[in-house]
């Protein structure tokens, strides 16, 4: 069973309830939407915003999609190595969505990922050998926080946890709602990373939101567990 991606795009007017398709193909489905996520613009070319989305317990991701304020966008996610590629072999109970804004255009980009869900079931076995060589594992972890932002939302710490050690880290400011935000909310949350130790830190300031709701994410990229 293929994992679905794709993109609708809102510039073409199409209705987001039955535009995207993270669903194809799968006989069980449960839809999962993200919030509205902001990617860069300023500054470097090429970077990067990811966004940890999960299922419900006792699914596992079986078709991925999203919505794109902007044309310009390249979205995708990351799935794990190994064979066939198919849901519960490729993929786990979450995603992570990789963003980058490649056009010149300025104001806010925003894109929506998408998860479609299947019960969790099947596994698979490794082929015997004698060569000292290792399939790929699950080498890192995700420590993750999601924090609705308010006026008093200062500061969202994520941690790895004893014994483990961070490897990287990731923040990113969302927009939960079925259509992506308007310039004046885009630009109305700001974030800033730091780390220290085996915590990321993210200072939150909100200056207007009018009304509209916002979320951040922070993420601790942690290994070295049990």
């Amino acid at each position: 069973m293929p994992v679905v991606f794709g993109a609708a795009l809102l510039a073409l007017g199409v209705s987001p309830a039955g535009a995207t398709r993270e669903c194809n193909g799968l006989l069980v489905c449960v839809r999962v939407p993200g919030p509205w996520v902001l990617v860069p613009t300023g500054g470097a070319a090429g970077r990067t915003v990811r966004y940890h989305l999960s299922c419900p317990r006792g699914f596992v991701v079986g078709g991925t999609d999203a919505e794109l304020s902007r044309r310009a966008i390249d979205v995708r996610f990351e799935g794990r190595m190994g064979g066939p590629v198919n849901p519960g072999v490729t993929t786990r109970r979450a995603a992570v969505f990789l963003a980058t804004y490649v056009g010149t255009a300025a104001g806010p980009a925003t894109f929506r990922p998408h998860l479609g869900c299947m019960p969790a079931g099947g596994g698979g076995g490794a082929i015997p050998t004698a060569l000292p060589v290792y399939p790929p594992g699950e080498t890192t972890v995700w420590r993750v926080r999601n924090v609705r932002v308010t006026a008093r939302t200062k500061l969202v710490v994520a941690s790895c946890a004893a014994g483990e050690r961070l490897v990287d880290a990731s923040h990113a400011v969302g927009f939960p709602g079925n259509q992506p935000p308007s310039a004046t909310v885009a630009v109305s949350v700001r974030a800033t990373r730091s780390v220290s130790g085996r915590r990321v830190k993210v200072a939150v300031s909100a200056t207007s939101l009018r009304g509209a709701r916002a979320v951040v994410q922070v993420a601790a990229i942690c290994a070295g567990g049990a």
